[in-house]
């Protein structure tokens, strides 16, 4: 039976979905040995109670808590060092006036960019209030530059990573590109168990009808009253990020609470909880509570920047030495024990158990070998 934790997420995610199911279109094997005993030169030789192997992972399937993904600008970054399908950069907040065309624009009305966050930028057109036509220029010049990118046609992270979750999981990103709900739309194939997505900043093929609580692709009609529905709204002053004034945004946010209120497992990826998201951190923080009251919790960071530097960035949210602080995804908890993290969690940290792992093959080379790797883990799951 689950847990009334596992309920309380459950429902949450329902309330969300059965007043605005994502309607996303999709886009046009392991060996698993024996459970209890193997041979070896010729003896019968018992299993070691203690580890629990590949195999064994594979079939532990739990009705458990969830595993929240949070994900930042560093997560797409390390998606495509080189570029998307068309070579084309992922910017970070530092480096978006130098890779968005948004230099010209700034240029032409006299407005110095160099060397300034963009985001610091955007908060000083806002708080000016003359110069609304600028602002509508850079959002339209944010947005369009996202719209654009593109996933390969070969695996890549956010692949792995979507899969890797299950229904009762939940990633919350903060980054605008596409990548995330590309991903999703070329998993269905393997399975329709996947986690719920929230954008907590918006997103550029994200949208939402606000009168009836659909949400879809921003192209799409609402099934209910047939109005194509909203875009996000992507850019918020440093000042005033008021995530309430998004009816999108706002229900993320909503969700996003529950998430972290029972969640066993956080891993933040690429997200160093910058001072321009204090309003974010302050929600995150209410919501997970204190640190003393979440002693059996796991808080993880995948994070390139100095592992001090890391944990200071999220002190508020970890209770002694319960952390990981990871500079890869291909070393994070989901990554060894991809759609089983809780089940792990628990055999590794509650029943003090070894565990042989299962790690996703990060190096397939087509869609197909990768999606040929889950599904034994997905009918297990079936079965069960």
């Amino acid at each position: 039976m689950a847990s009334s934790t596992t309920r309380t997420i459950v429902r949450a995610v329902k309330r969300d979905a059965s007043a605005g199911a994502w309607i996303f279109p999709t886009a046009a094997s392991h060996n698993q040995g024996s459970n209890c005993a193997r041979r070896s030169r010729g003896c019968l030789v018992m299993a070691d109670q203690n580890v629990v192997t590949t195999a064994e992972e594979m079939v532990d399937f739990k009705q458990v808590r969830p595993h929240l993904v949070i994900l930042g600008a560093g997560a797409s970054r390390a998606a495509f060092p080189r570029g998307e399908a068309h070579g084309r950069k992922l910017p970070l907040m530092a480096d978006l006036t130098e890779i968005v065309p948004v230099a010209a624009i700034l240029d032409k009305s006299g407005i110095d960019w160099h060397g300034k966050n963009f985001e610091e930028i955007y908060s000083l057109l806002y708080d000016d209030g003359g110069y609304e036509r600028v602002r509508s220029e850079l959002e339209n010049a944010v947005s369009e530059y996202f719209y654009g990118l593109q996933l390969p046609d070969t695996p890549t992270l956010y692949d792995s990573l979507v899969l890797s979750l299950r229904q009762k999981d939940v990633i919350a990103t903060f980054n605008w590109d596409p990548f995330l709900i590309q991903a999703f739309q070329r998993s269905y194939c393997v399975t329709h168990s996947l986690p719920t997505a929230l954008f907590l900043h918006g997103n550029v093929l994200h949208g939402y009808c606000d009168k009836d609580s659909y949400q879809g692709l921003r192209e799409q009609e609402c099934p209910r009253c047939g109005k194509q529905f909203q875009s996000d709204k992507l850019l918020f002053p440093i000042t005033k990020k008021d995530y309430s004034s998004d009816a999108s945004i706002n229900k993320a946010w909503d969700v996003a609470r529950e998430a972290l209120k029972n969640a066993l497992v956080v891993t933040v990826f690429g997200y160093s909880a910058p001072a321009s998201d204090k309003d974010a951190l302050s929600i995150m923080s209410d919501a997970w509570g204190k640190p003393a009251k979440r002693q059996f919790e796991l808080f993880e960071m995948v994070d390139i920047k100095n592992q001090e530097e890391v944990v200071a960035s999220w002190k508020a949210f970890i209770f002694s030495g319960h952390y990981r602080v990871r500079t890869t995804f291909s070393e994070s908890f989901l990554a060894i024990h991809p759609r089983r993290s809780i089940e792990a969690f628990l055999n590794q940290y509650i029943d003090a158990k070894f565990l042989e792992g299962n790690r996703v093959p990060l190096e397939a080379k087509t869609l197909e070998e990768l999606h040929g790797w889950f599904r034994p883990l997905v009918e297990a799951e079936v079965q069960n």
